[in-house]
């Protein structure tokens, strides 16, 4: 793995991170909404998500109990305060990749609500160190297959039906695909609980501008539409996130 500091450009970022005006920052801890910054903060902000995305730390390098989770630990800690304030039966999660996310999830989940489950989606699930895990055999359902496709979101739908539903989308990020996802999983959504749409970072917001449309402007593009569903900016509190915008509640 490569030097995750790097001199001068470890200087610059912290600089920038410093920078942030501590009114800022106090009005962050007490807020319910994530606050407006000036240009300077938010290009502190920015520079340290592009910071710590280049390390490639979150790339494999970041495990639940073994297994790679490649997410934010922020977004992680997030995830699980949603767990526990939604108390979910189901967390339905499109791309399971290693399943460290998935473990994640189940574990947190198994401490809320004993009958929980997670029911994971990828085409090709590589989670055979996963499942040696027992909380995985015990709360985890895998289906290989496409997201998107009838059959895959008949299964699910069946499945969840009457139950508390929380949705986790990171599989293709792509605007099309993703869009879809949303099109498709939102009307599973429970009242009051979330969809979150993740790595809404891609395509310069701030990570890879050359990237092309992809989770942002699904949002983007999803919400022009939809009433029932808002961004809940609150859980942006830590500043550094994978998913800006992408934690949507539902509420109607």
């Amino acid at each position: 793995m490569r030097r995750l500091f790097r001199g001068k450009k470890f200087l610059k970022v912290a600089a920038l991170i410093i920078g942030i005006s501590s009114t800022v920052l106090v009005v962050q801890l007490g807020a319910t909404s994530r606050p407006r910054f000036s240009p300077n903060d938010q290009r502190a902000i920015n520079g340290f998500i592009h910071f710590y995305y280049d390390t490639g730390v979150w790339g494999g390098h970041t495990r639940w109990l073994g297994i790679p989770s490649f997410q934010s630990p922020t977004d992680n800690w997030v995830m699980q305060e949603i767990i526990a304030e939604v108390k979910p039966d189901f967390i339905v999660e499109t791309g399971t990749f290693n399943g460290g996310t998935t473990l994640f999830y189940a574990s947190i989940l198994g401490m809320v609500n004993e009958n929980g489950r997670v029911i994971t989606i990828d085409i090709d699930p590589k989670v055979e160190e996963a499942s040696q895990r027992k909380i995985f055999r015990e709360r985890v359902e895998v289906i290989k297959g496409d997201s998107v496709s009838p059959e895959v979101i008949n299964r699910v739908a069946a499945r969840v039906k009457n139950h508390t539903v929380l949705v986790t989308l990171d599989s293709v990020h792509t605007k099309k695909h993703v869009l879809k996802e949303m099109q498709l999983y939102s009307d599973l959504v429970s009242l009051n609980s979330y969809m979150v749409v993740q790595d809404t970072i891609l395509n310069g917001h701030p990570i890879l501008p050359d990237y092309g449309e992809g989770p942002m402007e699904a949002v983007e593009e999803f919400l022009k539409t939809r009433e029932d569903f808002t961004i809940d900016r609150s859980w942006e509190k830590f500043l550094l996130t994978f998913n800006p915008s992408g934690y949507l509640k539902k509420v109607k």
